[in-house]
């Protein structure tokens, strides 16, 4: 896939962030990965627990989720990091952990990877709100700055401030996540209003799109929250808001409790079939979130290949 002048890893992550989305952006669309927490929770995590924990006590469970996208046709695969902010990590009484895990995390998602694919690191939200004094910009701000230079120094080459709902918490984690030099996407969960075209904090795309360019976000997206019959539309109001590349990750439908297992009803071949729509509506970074699997990046990489 790449020429031996531009190998993944430590040659664009010296030369400058932005050789990375060119080079990927040469083909689109570009294919990235599917769940991550579902896939760990299939191999054993155990309910309430710590995914972001198994990059240490469990790397071959975690390398083999990464391992098993690249294998069906990823170009991007994300880290094992979406909850490894010390703020989050306090919780299991791990936020002295936090540096380990992302540099772990990043390691065991480019050994995967090897020269087959491009890894960006994963930070997901803190888990406390702003708005109701829970944690303050600063500690945010220190948190998440913490995180990215980890991902960093694990070899990462961009990272995603994914599944956020709060836009200054995103803000801020984009702020922090640039200061690495790295490329950086931001992607927001709409999920709430007349519409669903909202987060759950009542930011719509358009106010989104402005607060995330002002950031410095070099992508921008929308992930999570809906089935992926939702993400056409807010992938068209993304598309006219702005001229940066789009990244679109939807969940496998809405899940289900059937007896005492969470099911996603949504079947690989369908999933592909609304990602033609999503590519159709302008977005050039597809692939999947929530109950999604390896399956379901064959399905969308063979549609992409027929259409």
């Amino acid at each position: 896939m790449f020429g031996n002048d531009d190998l993944p890893g430590f040659f664009y992550w010296k030369t400058g962030s932005m050789n990375v989305l060119q080079e990927l952006l040469k083909r689109t669309p570009v294919i990235t990965d599917g769940a991550w927490g579902t896939q760990i929770q299939s191999l054993g995590l155990e309910a309430g627990g710590c995914p972001d924990a198994w990059n240490l006590i469990n790397p071959a469970a975690v390398e083999q989720v990464a391992r098993a996208y690249v294998e069906a046709g990823s170009r991007i695969v994300l880290t094992n990091t979406f909850g490894a902010n010390r703020v989050m990590l306090e919780r299991h009484g791990l936020a002295d952990k936090a540096v380990d895990l992302n540099r772990a995390g990043a390691n065991l998602s480019r050994r995967a990877a090897g020269d087959k694919a491009f890894v960006f690191g994963s930070i997901g939200p803190a888990g406390r709100l702003l708005m109701m004094e829970e944690i303050s910009r600063e500690e945010l701000a220190d948190a998440f700055e913490e995180q990215a230079s980890a991902l960093a120094d694990g070899g990462v080459h961009g990272i995603i401030v994914e599944t956020m709902a709060d836009l200054q918490e995103a803000r801020i984690a984009v702020a922090a996540a640039k200061e690495t030099g790295l490329p950086v996407i931001a992607s927001m969960v709409y999920d709430a209003g007349k519409e669903l075209d909202r987060t759950m904090m009542g930011v719509t795309v358009e106010e989104a799109v402005a607060g995330l360019t002002d950031a410095g976000a070099d992508v921008l997206g929308a992930n999570c929250g809906m089935g992926v019959e939702f993400f056409e539309n807010v992938t068209r109001r993304l598309r006219a808001a702005t001229t940066l590349p789009i990244w679109i990750k939807p969940n496998a439908g809405l899940p289900v409790m059937v007896g005492s297992d969470v099911v996603y009803k949504t079947t690989p071949d369908e999933f592909a079939s609304y990602a033609l729509g999503i590519r159709d509506a302008g977005a050039q970074f597809i692939g999947g979130c929530c109950g999604t699997t390896p399956d379901f990046i064959r399905a969308v990489v063979r549609r992409f290949g027929e259409s």
